[in-house]
């Protein structure tokens, strides 16, 4: 018995060692993934969380990485307002956040009474078309006003309400009012900080908010420091033409995304 209690005791260590080192590969990937989404956020103004959560959802559990995601958004569009609040169009930053609050709760209905596939399909069809469309013709279409933000708005807190995609009808929005790079970027983090900070604050009332979240973001924050200045300095340097080809890329790339997400045996 003694021999076995002693055994004991000098594997406790070793395992120890074996789950320290495990978590220490685990970080890399996960500390690799949150500095090329920070950097792709600070230079688009959007994005992280489709190139994060399911990158992180390889090497970590999708209960951590979506709050971890969360807190870089948070974390990124306050440095962002700090550095470039004058280029923010606080007019239309407020409808879409004012319009986002009525549509959240809309997303949850849409999220037990329609299928997901279908929903992903036609939200991955339209931004296809839209993206494509803008890609061939450049920016015909023009909103000249705000007046018609609060249906984006509206609907971005739909999508983010039913399956956390509140960025592409902002992109739209942001795409067809012709904003320079630098007011793109810093209108998105007007509306990202405040829809950001409540969807940290849900995951904290449901218990989400766990110790190893805050791990993982205490570790990536030097790197998404670096980051988030490396994305501001290159979207200084794009003009506005290739800046708006830069976006409507990535939106086709995300409606590319969405399709395959809702084709049958994706999941």
């Amino acid at each position: 018995m003694a021999e076995g209690r002693a055994a004991s005791r000098r594997l406790v260590p070793r395992f120890r060692h074996l789950v320290t080192m495990t978590a220490n590969l685990v970080s890399i990937p996960v500390l690799a993934v949150l500095f090329l989404a920070t950097f792709v956020r600070s230079t688009l103004g959007f994005g992280e969380a489709l190139v994060a959560v399911p990158l992180l959802a390889l090497f970590i559990p999708i209960k951590v990485a979506a709050p971890v995601a969360v807190l870089i958004s948070i974390t990124v569009a306050a440095i962002a307002l700090v550095q470039d609040w004058r280029h923010v169009h606080l007019r239309s930053a407020s409808w879409l956040v004012a319009s986002t609050l009525i549509g959240t709760p809309l997303g949850l209905l849409l999220l037990t009474r329609v299928e997901g596939a279908v929903v992903k399909a036609c939200l991955g069809l339209i931004l296809a078309g839209f993206s494509t469309y803008s890609l061939l013709h450049g920016a015909s279409a023009v909103l000249k006003n705000d007046r018609l933000a609060w249906p984006f708005g509206l609907s971005a807190g739909m999508l983010g309400g039913a399956y956390g995609m509140n960025g592409p009808p902002l992109v739209m929005y942001g795409t067809l009012r012709g904003w320079s790079p630098q007011r793109f970027r810093a209108t998105l983090q007007g509306y990202f900080l405040p829809a950001s900070t409540l969807s940290m604050a849900g995951y904290w009332l449901v218990g989400l908010w766990r110790a190893e979240v805050t791990r993982y973001y205490l570790m990536s924050l030097p790197g998404v420091l670096v980051a988030t200045f490396l994305g501001r300095a290159l979207n200084g340097r794009i003009d506005a033409r290739s800046f708006l080809r830069c976006v409507n890329l990535g939106l086709l790339a995300v409606a590319v995304m969405l399709v395959v997400q809702s084709l049958p045996g994706a999941h």
